[in-house]
C-alpha cells in the first residue's frame, strides 16, 4: 500500500507545506480540480505498481471534506478514469475524516454507496480524534480504520496508549474492520502493535514521504533484494 501526498513545489519559496496551501485551495474552490488531478495520478501509478509488483497493490487518496460534500458531483469522473485505464476500484482507498458521518445527509450515503459499488474502499483517518457515535461504524460502509499518531506516538508496554490502541483493533475487527496504524517509527511500536492484531503500519519505520518516482525505484530494488 502507498498513501499519496500532494506537496507545492513554488518557484521563490521552495517546499510549502499543504497546511498551508490546502485551506487557500478549499477556500477559492481549487480543491475539487486540484483532488481530480490527485486521483488520475494516483490511479496512473496504482495501475503500474499492480502490473509490476504486486496484483492488490492499493494507493489511498485523502479527500477534503469541502471536496467529499460538494453538491450535485459525484464520482462519475473517477470511475470514467478507471475504466479509461483498465483498473479496477479496489486499488484505490480514499480516506474521509470522522466529521463526516456527522453529516448524516443523504448526499453523504450516497457517496458512500457510489464508492462501495466501484469497489473503491473508504478508510476512516485519524480515527479516536474527532466526536463521531461509534454507531456511525455500523451506519456507513467502512473499510479501514486508521489510528491516530497520537496514540502511536508514545506507545508502550501497560501504557493507556497501548490499551486504547488494542480496544480500537479489537472493536473494528468485530465490526469486520481493518486497521492501520499511522505514526510507526519504531521496531518496538511495529511488534507491540503487530501482537495486538493491527493489520497494517504506516510511518516513518517503513518509508518517508518521497516522490512517485522514488518510491518506484524503492519497490524495485525491494523486488531485486527479495
Amino acid at each position: 500500500k502507498a498513501e499519496a501526498l500532494v506537496r507545492w513545489q513554488h518557484p521563490q519559496r521552495g517546499l510549502v507545506s499543504p497546511v498551508e496551501f490546502i485551506p487557500l485551495a478549499e477556500a477559492s474552490g481549487l480543491i475539487v480540480e486540484l483532488g481530480e488531478w490527485m486521483f488520475r495520478e494516483s490511479a496512473q501509478w496504482a495501475r503500474r505498481w499492480r502490473d509490476e509488483y504486486h496484483p492488490e497493490f492499493q494507493v489511498s487518496i485523502n479527500q477534503s471534506p469541502l471536496e467529499f460534500q460538494r453538491e450535485g458531483q459525484g464520482y462519475e469522473r473517477w470511475f470514467e478514469h478507471l475504466e479509461k485505464i483498465g483498473l479496477e476500484g479496489a486499488a484505490m482507498v480514499v480516506e474521509i475524516t470522522e466529521g463526516l458521518l456527522l453529516d448524516a445527509s443523504t448526499d453523504v450515503t450516497d457517496k458512500l454507496l457510489q464508492l462501495r459499488d466501484a469497489g473503491v474502499q473508504v478508510a476512516l483517518d485519524d480515527f479516536g480524534t474527532g466526536y463521531s457515535s461509534l454507531s456511525y461504524l455500523k451506519k456507513f460502509d467502512i473499510d479501514y480504520l486508521k489510528i491516530d499518531r497520537s496514540f502511536t506516538r508514545n506507545l508502550a508496554p501497560q501504557s493507556s496508549d497501548m490499551a486504547l490502541s488494542e480496544a480500537i483493533i479489537v472493536m473494528a475487527h468485530k465490526l469486520g474492520l481493518r486497521v492501520v496504524a499511522e505514526g510507526v517509527e519504531t521496531a518496538e511500536q511495529r511488534d507491540l502493535l503487530l501482537a495486538a492484531g493491527c493489520d497494517y503500519g504506516q510511518g516513518y519505520l517503513f518509508a518517508r514521504p518521497m516522490p512517485a518516482e522514488e518510491f518506484d525505484s524503492m519497490l524495485r530494488s525491494q523486488r531485486t533484494l527479495a
